[in-house]
């Protein structure tokens, strides 16, 4: 698993652009999935939700589009440089969000607080992925959900296809769009070696989460995992 200084320094260097490569690289896409996730959480009704590796906000803002306002919703970032751009387009906005630094391995939230809890293509960064989840389920109420959102394994007939896009396109796109094709280099590999739907169910398991859904998106580039604790 990645370390966790050298991810934070990657998306430190790339923030300022980092909504325009999403845009590129995904085709689009990237919307489309964000609003399936938010409309997943709506179903669960929560009162308060928090977004970890929250980023630029672009998943938390959506969030609070598709919630009911009295919802509060928080959204955590270990990476300083990102959480810059997210306070930007809360200005904005007029956003209630509240942003703050957060490490997914040791989150400054208390125990058994949170209703819902999401997470859209940082999971696989996380320098301890069991350690990571323990710390989700301990934030999360009895009854909780815990919302993931990330790359996965597409479907056998478009594989060949998708890994020649990351292993050659995707890295020249990217230097394109935000000037440092390393940082897309790792995020071809990081996505290429990333648990399977079935084998991340099993790790969700392994941490006692319960009645875990896997729902493949675009063909199985992308899949979205409900988990409760």
């Amino acid at each position: 698993m990645p370390k966790g200084t050298a991810v934070r320094d990657m998306f430190a260097g790339i923030s300022s652009r980092y909504d325009l490569a999403n845009r590129l690289l995904s085709g689009g896409s990237d919307i489309y999935w964000r609003r399936q996730l938010a409309a997943a959480v709506s179903k669960h009704t929560p009162g308060v939700v928090a977004d970890l590796a929250t980023g630029s906000g672009d998943v938390a803002f959506v969030l609070e589009h598709h919630l009911d306002p009295s919802v509060q919703i928080h959204g955590y970032d270990f990476c300083e440089e990102m959480l810059v751009e997210a306070r930007s387009k809360k200005e904005k906005r007029q956003s209630r969000i509240q942003f703050a630094i957060g490490d997914c391995l040791n989150l400054p939230i208390e125990d058994e607080s949170v209703d819902a809890l999401t997470i859209s293509f940082g999971l696989r960064n996380l320098e301890d992925r069991p350690r990571g989840l323990q710390e989700m389920r301990r934030v999360l109420k009895p009854g909780g959900a815990l919302f993931i959102l990330e790359f996965s394994q597409p479907y056998p007939i478009i594989r060949p296809f998708y890994y020649l896009y990351l292993k050659h396109i995707l890295p020249v796109l990217a230097r394109l769009a935000t000037g440092n094709r390393s940082a897309y280099d790792y995020l071809a590999g990081s996505i290429e070696s990333f648990p399977s739907r079935q084998t991340l169910t099993s790790e969700l398991q392994k941490q006692q989460f319960r009645d875990i859904t896997a729902k493949p998106l675009t063909f199985g580039v992308v899949a979205l995992h409900r988990a409760i604790k």
